[in-house]
């Protein structure tokens, strides 16, 4: 019996398979081989035949000098949800702000209101949809957070729509349990109303979340309309105790102290990170908490104000890229186009927001031991430009060269 690691897909004809395992250590002329979904072999294509027992009738894909690189990471989507808010878009173009919109009914309780309406089949086939959308752009690992729900019920049901969604697919997806993303129209009466939803999210809503394991990680909103730092502490701690990973969106319209939060707690990833402090930023970088970039919301509210990726890379934070998708601030399935804005406006340089949507978004996931890289022991996730030089990706702005893409060693797309 050999002791080759065996084939029953290759990967050939790469002008360079970018395998992001220690920087983006790209392997000129490399090949891949992979059993059953999970790569057992990278390097020069030369030593492919002596070094790996290629099955017979293996999967043999030549891509004919074209770039490889890891099929990307999606670290942050709010996917799940029902309704449509293009008349806000154009409301906001007209000259209304976000404030006056939500104020005449609009916004993110306008979403939860929709979403709570929807049935698990209408939420369960438009999550899919939107992964597929998501895949066409190279993504083949997809987080969904809950949060347009803010009940039990309907944040249960978010949850459960993504899980099915996922069934029969390729992509790798995690799911998010965000009860607290903002308060509820109901609880926002007065500080006992307020006090109870933050009950809520932390006597039922996590365990049931737990009990049913409907979520890997546990995330919260923190901000001057959405929840303190006490508030967020309680919750990620919460979470904690049920075996919830904490998250963190933070420090996004105002230096609220959350990055320095996400540290404490240990969180795997604070997102946004508009306006964290260089004091939060090094605590996160002390405490290997990922910071992650979210350029197209910026963008789509206009926001005066852009994370200074630059910054955080010379403080020592790892730093990932996510579109955000949702229906409010950013609805876009377009990871390229975020790690193009990252390059454009938060000072990444190409290589570094590679790795943003690769390796690091793993990291922000908890799952570097399993994608965001070609290396053995990973998924077979791979993105195959129609280009012989990986900066194809980010240099052609919007329109991405995307020749194909491989999922758990199958071509999807």
């Amino acid at each position: 019996m050999s002791g080759r690691p065996r084939a029953d897909f290759v990967l050939t004809g790469a002008s360079e398979v970018v395998t992001c395992r220690d920087g983006l250590d790209p392997v000129p002329g490399g090949a891949v081989a992979a059993l059953e979904g999970t790569i057992t072999w990278v390097g020069p294509e030369r030593d492919l035949e002596k070094e790996v027992d290629v099955r017979p009738g293996a999967t043999r894909l030549d891509v004919l000098g074209r770039a490889v690189l890891p099929g990307l990471v999606e670290c942050h989507t709010h996917l799940v949800w029902a309704g449509n808010r293009a008349d806000e878009f154009e409301e906001r173009l007209a000259g209304k702000t976000y404030s006056e919109i939500a104020a005449a009914g609009g916004g993110i309780l306008r979403t939860v209101e929709a979403t709570r309406a929807a049935s698990l089949d209408e939420l369960t086939e438009s999550a899919g949809t939107r992964m597929d959308r998501l895949a066409r752009w190279g993504v083949t690992t997809i987080e969904v957070k809950s949060g347009y729900g803010l009940e039990t019920e309907t944040e249960l049901r978010i949850l459960e729509a993504a899980r099915r969604a996922a069934k029969g697919r390729p992509w790798e997806v995690v799911t998010t349990f965000l009860g607290a993303h903002t308060l509820p129209r109901e609880a926002r009466g007065d500080e006992a109303a307020r006090r109870r939803y933050v009950d809520l999210v932390c006597a039922e809503m996590i365990p049931a979340v737990a009990e049913r394991g409907l979520a890997r990680f546990v995330d919260v909103f923190v901000d001057a309309h959405a929840f303190r730092i006490d508030e967020a502490r309680r919750v990620l701690e919460t979470g904690r105790e049920h075996g919830l990973v904490p998250k963190v969106h933070a420090d996004q319209l105002a230096d609220d102290g959350a990055a320095k939060l996400a540290a404490e707690v240990g969180a795997v990833s604070a997102d946004h990170l508009d306006h964290a402090s260089d004091d939060g930023l090094r605590a996160m970088a002390a405490a290997g908490t990922v910071g992650v970039l979210l350029p197209g919301a910026d963008l789509f509210i206009g926001a005066d104000r852009w994370a200074d990726g630059r910054r955080m890379i010379d403080l020592g934070v790892k730093v990932a890229v996510s579109t955000d998708l949702n229906p409010g601030s950013c609805p876009s399935e377009s990871l390229p186009l975020m790690m193009q804005l990252a390059c454009l406006r938060m000072g990444l340089r190409l290589d570094e927001a590679i790795l943003a949507a690769t390796h690091h978004a793993a990291e922000a996931l908890g799952l570097a031991d399993r994608c965001g890289s070609i290396a053995p022991g990973r998924r077979c996730d791979l993105l195959v430009l129609d280009a012989e030089d990986r900066r194809e990706l980010l240099y052609r702005l919007g329109s991405p060269p995307i020749h194909l893409v491989v999922a758990a060693g199958r071509v999807v797309t």
